[in-house]
């Protein structure tokens, strides 16, 4: 008999809402009051999140945050910045002690993936893992869609998705980005540069490296049709049944209190506020 794994369809929300949900559901998976949970989300805004020790002041453009109206918020995760727009998103809470979680990142990301992946080739994408040589830290890009890490999903050479992972309470968190389309102009606004020259030759660059789902594919899909394909692969990669999970109102409760007073607030979100945490991956 398979195991059967929470499934949470949480819709469109506000940047600082989809973090605090992300974060409340591994909280309460921690206490064992939720099971493993499957979670696809959208956003009711373009919305750019940065990685927990980006910093912002280096390497975010806000004068284009305010131009395209974006919400910024800074996730618990690591990584590069992301902008969320056109796409859809989801995220993964297990317990890292799980038996079908293995111990080190590298290869719990490629069992999560394997479910992306699948996604992906239901869909008609010709898409396979990225296995790129490891960079130095003066190499990454801020744009995370601009480098693909190690089991990133590719075709044809270019990156699909962005993702990233955290243990945190004994709990796994992966969540990542799944673009349908791309709006390049507004992607590099909220980046700096050293000049326009710059950026507009990092944005012709960047469509070499990246692609969206509606680039792959002829037909015109959508978030509430995409959303069954993922979670099909990932009830075939991980071997599991899923059964609809809801937010309760004292689940609820919980993820206004957080957005309130972590999400939507500047000590959490701009670095010279905050302080480095060491069991952030």
């Amino acid at each position: 008999m398979k195991e059967i794994w929470g499934f949470l369809n949480s819709g469109f929300h506000d940047a600082a809402t989809n973090m605090a949900i992300d974060e409340t559901l591994l909280n309460w998976h921690s206490e064992g009051k939720i099971p493993p949970v499957i979670r696809f989300y959208g956003w009711d805004k373009p919305s750019l999140s940065i990685g927990y020790s980006q910093n912002e002041q280096k390497t975010i453009d806000f004068g284009g945050v305010h131009k395209h109206d974006c919400h910024f918020v800074r996730r618990l995760t690591g990584g590069s910045a992301v902008l969320h727009d056109h796409e859809v998103t989801y995220s993964i809470i297990v317990s890292e002690n799980h038996s079908k979680i293995p111990h080190t990142v590298n290869e719990a990301y490629y069992v999560l993936a394997n479910g992306l992946l699948k996604g992906y080739q239901s869909l008609g994408i010709d898409a396979t893992f990225a296995r790129p040589k490891r960079e130095s830290g003066d190499n990454r890009s801020s744009v995370c869609f601009e480098t693909p890490a190690i089991y990133e999903i590719l075709t044809n050479g270019k990156k699909l998705s962005g993702n990233a992972q955290t243990r945190r309470k004994g709990v796994l968190l992966q969540h990542g980005s799944l673009p349908i389309s791309y709006d390049t102009t507004m992607l590099f606004d909220l980046f700096r540069f050293p000049s326009v020259r710059l950026r507009n030759r990092q944005q012709k660059r960047f469509t070499g490296k990246a692609t969206s789902i509606h680039e792959q594919i002829k037909e015109a899909l959508e978030y509430d049709d995409l959303v069954p394909s993922f979670l099909e692969g990932f009830r075939e990669s991980l071997h599991i049944e899923t059964e609809p999970f809801k937010l309760t109102d004292a689940l609820w409760r919980d993820v206004i209190h957080l957005r309130d007073t972590k999400y939507a607030a500047n000590t959490w979100n701009k670095q010279k506020n905050r302080k480095t945490r060491s069991e952030i991956v």
